[in-house]
C-alpha cells in the first residue's frame, strides 16, 4: 500500500474494495445454502448481521453531523474515514432486499390468521403491517443517502475547491439532518428489531440501539485509524491525542449505553407489567442467561474499567484489544435482542451467524475502501486542518 503525501491518497488499493465486495457477495449467497435446511435461522442470522453493519453506518453518520454542528477542531482530521464509513450506509439499502422475503419467519405480525386472534397485535394492524413497514424503511434509507451524500459531496468539493460557505453549508445541513436522524434510527430500531416481539414495547429502545451502533462505529474508528498508522499513513496526523479522545468518547458512550440499558431495565422491572417483563424472562430462560451477564459485565463492566485511566486512553496495543471488544459485544447484543424471538429457551450458534457477518461486512468494508482510496483521506483543503494536526489535551 503507497501513499501520496502530496495528495494525501492511497495510490495503489484501487482493486481492493471490488475484491472485498465480491468476496462479501460470494460469502453472502454460499450462505443461502441454510436457507434450505432452516430458512427461519437463515434470515434471523441474515437480520443480525445487516443490522450490526447498518449500525456502526449510522454511527459515522451521527459522529460526522455531530462535529460540524459542534465546530469540533480536534477531530477534522478523522472526519475523512467518519465520511467514508457513512456514505457506505445507503448501500445496505440493496442488502435489505433478502429480509423481504423473510418477513414471515422474523415477524409474527405478519401471520394474518395469528394477528386476527391476538387482541394486542390486531389493534397495531394500522402501524405493523407489510406495505407500511417496507415504506417506511425506504424513508429511512432515502433520508440517510440524502444526508450522507450531501455532506460527502460537499467534503470532496472542499478538496478541489475551498471556499467559506462550504463549511456553512455542512453544518446546515447537519442542523435538520440531527433531527430527521434522531427520528428514523428511533423508528428503524422499533421497526427492525422491536418489533420482533410485537406484544412488547419500550420508549426507551431507540436510543439503546442508537447508542450502541455509535459506540462501535467509534472503536471501528479507532481500528482504521490504527490500521493506517501500521502502514504509515497519516501517523504523523493522527496523533497520540487523538486517540486519547476517541477513547475519551468510547468511555463517555459505555456510560450512556450502560445508562440505557439500566433504565429500560429497570423502569420494566420497577412496573412488573407482565406484557413488558416476559422479554426479560426470555433472556433469562436456558443459556441466554449466559449472554445477559455477559452483556452486563462485557459490554459495560469491563470497557468501564478498561477506558477510565489517561494510562489506558494513550496505550495503543489497548486500544486495539478494546476497540474489537467492544465491537463484539455489539454484536451479541443485538443477537440478545433479536435471536430469542426465533430460540426462546436457549441460544445455539449457528455457522450462518459467523458466515452472513463476514459477507455484508466485506461488503460494507469494500465499499468504505472504495470510497477512502478515490479521494483524499483527510479533508485537505479546511482551513482548520493545521490546528487539528497540532491538537493536544494537555
Amino acid at each position: 500500500m503507497n501513499f501520496d503525501n502530496e495528495t494525501y491518497k492511497i495510490t495503489d488499493s484501487k482493486n481492493t474494495g471490488i475484491l472485498l465486495i465480491i468476496v462479501g457477495v460470494s460469502v453472502t449467497i454460499l450462505s443461502a445454502i441454510g436457507y434450505f435446511s432452516n430458512s427461519a435461522q437463515f434470515f434471523m442470522s441474515y437480520l443480525v448481521a445487516w443490522i450490526f453493519w447498518v449500525s456502526i453506518g449510522l454511527g459515522a453518520l451521527f459522529f460526522v453531523m455531530l462535529n460540524h454542528l459542534t465546530g469540533a477542531v480536534w477531530s477534522l482530521v478523522l472526519r475523512r474515514i467518519n465520511e467514508s464509513v457513512m456514505i457506505a450506509l445507503p448501500f445496505m439499502a440493496i442488502l435489505f432486499v433478502p429480509l423481504i422475503f423473510g418477513l414471515h419467519d422474523m415477524y409474527h405480525w405478519t401471520h394474518a390468521e395469528d394477528v386476527a386472534n391476538d387482541a394486542i397485535l390486531s389493534q397495531k394492524t394500522g402501524y405493523l403491517n407489510v406495505p407500511f413497514f417496507l415504506v417506511r424503511s425506504a424513508i429511512y434509507f432515502i433520508a440517510w443517502f440524502l444526508i450522507a451524500y450531501k455532506l460527502y459531496k460537499t467534503s470532496i468539493t472542499q478538496d478541489n475547491n475551498p471556499t467559506p460557505d462550504q463549511i456553512k453549508a455542512m453544518r446546515r445541513v447537519s442542523g435538520p439532518g440531527m433531527v430527521v436522524f434522531a427520528l428514523t434510527t428511533s423508528f428503524a430500531g422499533f421497526d427492525w428489531l422491536m418489533s420482533l416481539d410485537a406484544h412488547w414495547y419500550s420508549t426507551i429502545f431507540g436510543v439503546y440501539f442508537f447508542s450502541g451502533g455509535l459506540l462501535s462505529s467509534l472503536a471501528l474508528l479507532v481500528l482504521i485509524a490504527l490500521y493506517l498508522r501500521k502502514k504509515n499513513i497519516l501517523n504523523e496526523m493522527i496523533t497520540i491525542e487523538h486517540y486519547h479522545d476517541m477513547a475519551k468518547l468510547m468511555f463517555a458512550f459505555t456510560i450512556f449505553w450502560g445508562y440505557m440499558a439500566f433504565s429500560q431495565y429497570f423502569l420494566i422491572w420497577y412496573a412488573n407489567s407482565p406484557e413488558e417483563t416476559i422479554w426479560y424472562l426470555h433472556r433469562w430462560e436456558g443459556n441466554w442467561k449466559i449472554l445477559s451477564m455477559t452483556l452486563v459485565f462485557g459490554h459495560f463492566v469491563i470497557p468501564f474499567i478498561g477506558l477510565m485511566t489517561r494510562t489506558a486512553k494513550r496505550n495503543l496495543v489497548w486500544l486495539t484489544i478494546i476497540s474489537i471488544w467492544l465491537i463484539i459485544m455489539h454484536w451479541i447484543d443485538l443477537y440478545w435482542i433479536a435471536m430469542p424471538t426465533y430460540a426462546h429457551h436457549g441460544f445455539h450458534l449457528s455457522w450462518m451467524d459467523l458466515s452472513l457477518l463476514i459477507g455484508i461486512g466485506s461488503v460494507f468494508i469494500g465499499i468504505f475502501w472504495k470510497f477512502t482510496s478515490a479521494s483524499a483521506i483527510v479533508p485537505v483543503n479546511d482551513a482548520a486542518l493545521t490546528q487539528s494536526i497540532g491538537f493536544s489535551n494537555n
